[in-house]
């Protein structure tokens, strides 16, 4: 038996103590927490055939400890050691998100397990930026940023070392992962003393807000850990009975009878005391509450059926309201399959495929089975399938949550729109240290594995 400490349980460990430290910090989050909680518990009694399935993929056991959190990091160094942390906890690089489209100069990836059985254990992410002080207009400002970063160090010298160790050793022992978790946790505390003077700061976030957010801090500081809701249209209509004041609207796809990649709200950013050095005070508007319901993983071909008709339900003024917003959604998305049969056999979403637990009424033999086709084995019912969550985040919608929580007009500023567009993945990873890994081709190899399984248990091979 191994003396290592699995990395599955190192992550369970870390994501409770940052759900803990968080609702210490932000009190509202656990207003948020008991809200999803109330929510997802009436609609698991309300449908028993989604609970049953929820169950039966083993998905049922992860909802109510699945969170994402969002941390933004200002140098390569940062991100590298970051990269490492995140190893020890089973948790790697997925996917490239280019926020510079919605004028953030930041561009970004999701740490989090890659494999049915760490998802299943715990599927905490933490969505991941880099800043790009080349998007930086003030040449002057760009260099007092970059001098300012490289004064810090948002790692402990403690979480430093057990890296090291869990890479030269192949793990961390019990003792050594508890240490872990608590000296890790300290990169992720939020700072309400400030490194820099009130006219840095100021100078900083007239520049762009995220940049003073990035800079001005000891460390990087979580901005947002987000519990999962099966019903989040619910969830948004309740959140001013329990003193949440939630955004005006519920970013990503409309609300369908199946669930497309994902949607997702939050309760406007907190304005947070701080004190600048040379002792001014003043506030800090960053961190804020979101909530998600996730959907289906879509195929490239769902892909880009998805971002034209997103696109479509963006032409025109913006709507007036949530109401409004979700009816154009639902129109815009008509065009769309609203069946899970439907999707999978056009190819636009990824299932699951699963054995039936009663092979005996089947009336099929081994041979059978392995000469018919999967569709053959779909219609005797030897197989069923799931659709597949989707793991991963949206960039447009991430980058509408940080746009409608901290800007203070509706549209990008004159600097923000300067920045649109300019994605960059290989400058990315050179400050990563690894390549991210594709989502749309981990979630075929997905797919393609759970049929193989499946079709290995009905053939007994």
């Amino acid at each position: 038996m191994s003396q290592w400490v699995s990395p599955d349980q190192i992550r369970e460990r870390f994501s409770h103590a940052m759900s803990a430290m968080y609702r210490n910090e932000v009190p509202q989050y656990g207003a948020l927490l008991a809200l999803v909680e109330v929510v997802n518990r009436e609609m698991l009694a309300a449908d028993t055939a989604l609970a049953e399935r929820l169950d039966a993929a083993g998905d049922a056991q992860r909802l109510s400890v699945e969170r994402h959190g969002a941390i933004r990091v200002g140098t390569p160094a940062e991100l590298a050691m970051l990269r490492r942390l995140f190893a020890v906890m089973g948790m790697f690089p997925v996917g490239y998100y280019d926020l510079s489209q919605a004028g953030v100069p930041v561009h970004s990836t999701a740490f989090r397990p890659v494999d049915d059985d760490a998802l299943r254990a715990n599927p905490f992410r933490v969505f991941t930026s880099l800043l790009r002080p080349e998007l930086i207009a003030s040449a002057a400002l760009r260099e007092r940023a970059l001098a300012i970063l490289h004064a810090r160090d948002i790692f402990t010298p403690g979480v430093k070392a057990l890296i090291e160790r869990c890479e030269l050793q192949g793990g961390l022992d019990k003792r050594e992962a508890d240490t872990f978790v608590g000296e890790a946790l300290e990169t992720f505390r939020w700072h309400s003393d400030a490194t820099v003077d009130r006219p840095t700061y100021e100078s900083l976030s007239a520049e762009h807000r995220l940049l003073a957010d990035v800079v001005c801090f000891r460390g990087p500081h979580i901005n947002h850990l987000t519990p999962r809701t099966l019903d989040i249209d619910e969830v948004q209509r309740r959140m001013p009975g329990y003193g949440i004041d939630p955004k005006a609207i519920i970013e990503g796809p409309p609300n369908r009878r199946c669930p497309l990649l994902l949607r997702q709200t939050s309760f406007k950013a907190l304005e947070e005391p701080v004190r600048f050095a040379g002792s001014d005070a003043g506030f800090h508007t960053a961190r804020f509450g979101e909530i998600e319901q996730r959907g289906v993983a879509l195929t490239a071909k769902g892909r880009a059926l998805y971002d034209r008709l997103l696109a479509a339900s963006r032409q025109g003024e913006p709507a007036p309201d949530n109401a409004a917003h979700q009816a154009r959604l639902a129109d815009a998305f008509a065009e769309f399959p609203d069946d899970e049969e439907a999707l999978r056999r056009a190819g636009l979403a990824f299932f699951h495929y699963w054995p039936t637990r009663d092979q005996g009424a089947l009336g099929l033999g081994a041979e059978e089975i392995r000469a018919a086709s999967v569709e053959t084995l779909l219609e005797h019912g030897a197989l069923w399938t799931t659709p597949m969550v989707y793991e991963d985040f949206l960039p447009v919608s991430a980058a509408g949550i940080f746009q409608s929580n901290l800007s203070q007009a509706g549209s990008a500023t004159p600097k923000e729109e300067a920045n649109r567009s300019r994605p960059n993945q290989a400058q990315f990873e050179a400050a990563l240290g690894a390549p991210v890994v594709d989502e749309i081709a981990l979630y075929a190899e997905r797919e393609r594995a759970s049929l193989n399984a499946a079709l290995e248990t009905l053939t007994g091979e």
